[in-house]
């Protein structure tokens, strides 16, 4: 039986994306309206993003979050997401990355219909309420499964001898036959947690 919470439990995913819902917290703990800030960070435009961090860091006590929220906002990322959806995600990709984590998904999925597919740390995942089971994420030569769970991944350690695994990720070709039964018992074990 596992103990450990896993990481992936934080509800940092679920906070708001966009950059200004920073805002009133930084008004409110440095007690000058934002205005003010977006003044400050005229004055300092010509830095480099980490002089733009250290400024605030130092000279006004910024936490790193709030620093990156603003510096960021003022170079025009206006939030963390980078796609709008899971299809926007795959989108990027060609038709065999595409279908193998479309599959990837849908085995789990079959067995599991309340999971939910969501966008997570700009990755795509599956979730059953505030649990995160399973994400991946497509590179060039392979797919990275994270069965978000360290401890899950080393009990499916056997399981797992015919491919690459690292600490939270194990890696499978881009036209890999999806094992279905694998991906359902790593969410079994998942939701057990």
């Amino acid at each position: 039986m596992r103990t450990k919470a896993a990481k992936y439990d934080s509800p940092v995913a679920t906070k708001n994306p966009e950059r200004d819902s920073y805002f009133p917290a930084i008004e409110a703990k440095h007690g000058r309206p934002m205005s003010y800030w977006f003044k400050q960070m005229r004055k300092i435009s010509d830095f480099k993003y980490a002089e733009q961090i250290a400024f605030l860091r130092k000279e006004h006590g910024f936490s790193q979050t709030h620093a990156n929220a603003l510096v960021l906002y003022c170079r025009g990322s206006k939030s963390s997401s980078r796609y709008g959806s899971v299809a926007n995600y795959l989108a990027q990709f060609d038709e065999t990355k595409r279908k193998t984590a479309t599959w990837i998904f849908k085995a789990i999925t079959d067995k599991y219909p309340k999971m939910e597919l969501v966008l997570a740390w700009n990755q795509p995942m599956l979730k059953m309420e505030s649990k995160y089971i399973l994400g991946l994420s497509v590179h060039n030569h392979h797919i990275l499964i994270a069965p978000c769970s360290a401890e899950v991944l080393e009990e499916f350690k056997s399981r797992l001898v015919a491919y690459e695994m690292n600490k939270k990720t194990f890696k499978v070709p881009v036209d890999w036959e999806v094992d279905s039964k694998l991906l359902q018992d790593l969410a079994a074990a998942r939701l057990a947690e």
